[in-house]
């Protein structure tokens, strides 16, 4: 039996047998609550948004406006006939106190706790030939969620043989397919490329180190009809803290996207608020609408913004940038047009392929995002007669 903690031990004044009638205690009151809503057990509960109630002697002015109905809109409304617990994990065997086994997930088995890095394993085994030689490899990987911080045990190889410059680039490529886990891609070193078919989860890219990353949705699923543009791909904080490599999503992403870049180069169909917070470098190009406060505190890259409708300006921050068009045959119109072919080569984007054919059209409905002292430091450096910009050569 665990031994308790004598400094923790020695604030309570109680009794053991205290602490069991508390317990006691709170379980009848959980399960005075359980039946008023009408539960027998807490799998019941599980899921059932629709029984939770906004408190409305809690709100104010601002909280009022909120429309929480996308959040409490049940899951099994949402995919009817789909287990709502226990649906994926490790299945371990637990035997009652009658000698019955009890058939339950256990997420702290050896197997759970080694699920995460087994797909790194694999791909180091099979890029072998890459890591000692830099022989370019192709490999194919099939992925869920269960599998977190994919590609940052890879890339820490990388590093230890060939250091911060990495590999070049296309030397390893994985092709993988399925649903990535939370924070893929994370710390991805020059010469790996990602290629997604599928969706990813939150911290997608984050702290990406001169690597490549796309994620599309399957082409069976945008063939049924599922519209890339108009879902999310991508969770909340990808890229957070980026210092260099490219990222290309068809679709949108969540909240704070490329918050704290440095120099990652990406191209994206949408993103919630806070995007780009904090940025120092870098370039994002948004094909979609943004969230509120865009560029807050953006000391550094560019963004464009794709707005034909003219609502961005509204939703971006303009303590520390300013708004610009992008000039035909300038040196932005070109990087821009760059991007976006490289957005249709990895994701085969319909909305990067109509821009692109209207070009001189679209190219009037972009929004450059420009941090004011980073233009100031441009013009000075142009003045000079010193290079400009060193975020557009990382």
């Amino acid at each position: 039996m665990r031994r308790q903690d004598p400094e923790l031990r020695a604030k309570f004044d109680g009794k053991p047998e205290h602490v069991v009638n508390f317990l006691w205690m709170m379980a009848e009151e959980v399960r005075g609550h359980m039946a008023q809503m009408g539960f027998k057990t807490f799998e019941e509960m599980v899921g059932r948004a629709d029984m939770l109630r906004v408190d409305e002697s809690a709100l104010h002015s601002k909280s009022a406006t909120l429309d929480l109905g996308p959040i409490l809109t049940p899951a099994a409304s949402l995919a009817p006939g789909e287990g709502q617990y226990n649906a994926v994990g490790f299945h371990t065997p637990k035997i009652m106190p009658t000698g019955e086994a009890s058939w339950g997930q256990d997420h702290f088995s050896y197997e759970a706790t080694l699920l995460p890095s087994l797909l790194d394993d694999e791909l180091i085994a099979q890029a072998q030939a890459a890591l000692d030689e830099k022989t370019p490899v192709t490999l194919s990987a099939t992925i869920n969620n269960l599998n977190r911080s994919v590609g940052a045990m890879l890339s820490n190889e990388v590093s230890k043989r060939h250091g911060g410059a990495g590999l070049p680039d296309g030397t390893i490529t994985v092709n993988i397919t399925g649903h990535t886990g939370q924070s893929f891609g994370f710390t991805l070193a020059p010469g790996v490329r990602f290629d997604v078919q599928g969706d990813a989860n939150d911290g997608c890219g984050k702290g990406l180190s001169g690597g490549e990353i796309s994620i599309s949705p399957l082409p069976h699923v945008i063939s049924d009809g599922f519209v890339p543009e108009g879902n999310v791909v991508v969770g909340n904080v990808a890229l957070y803290g980026a210092t260099r490599g490219r990222a290309f999503f068809r679709g949108k992403a969540g909240e704070r996207f490329c918050v704290r870049n440095s120099g990652a180069h990406t191209v994206v169909e949408g993103i919630g608020d806070h995007g780009c917070e904090y940025m120092t470098g870098g370039r994002v190009v948004c094909l979609g609408e943004t969230g509120i406060n865009f560029g807050a505190g953006m000391s550094g890259g560019v963004a464009y913004i794709f707005d034909p409708h003219g609502a961005f300006p509204a939703r971006c921050n303009p303590e520390m940038v300013s708004l610009e068009a992008v000039a035909p045959e300038s040196a932005d119109a070109g990087e821009l047009r760059g991007l976006l072919e490289a957005h249709v080569e990895r994701t085969g984007s319909s909305v990067a392929q109509g821009v692109l054919a209207e070009w001189e059209q679209s190219l009037t409905q972009f929004v450059k995002v420009m941090p004011d002292d980073y233009k100031a430091v441009l013009e000075a450096q142009a003045a000079m007669g010193t290079p400009t910009d060193v975020a557009a050569a990382a």
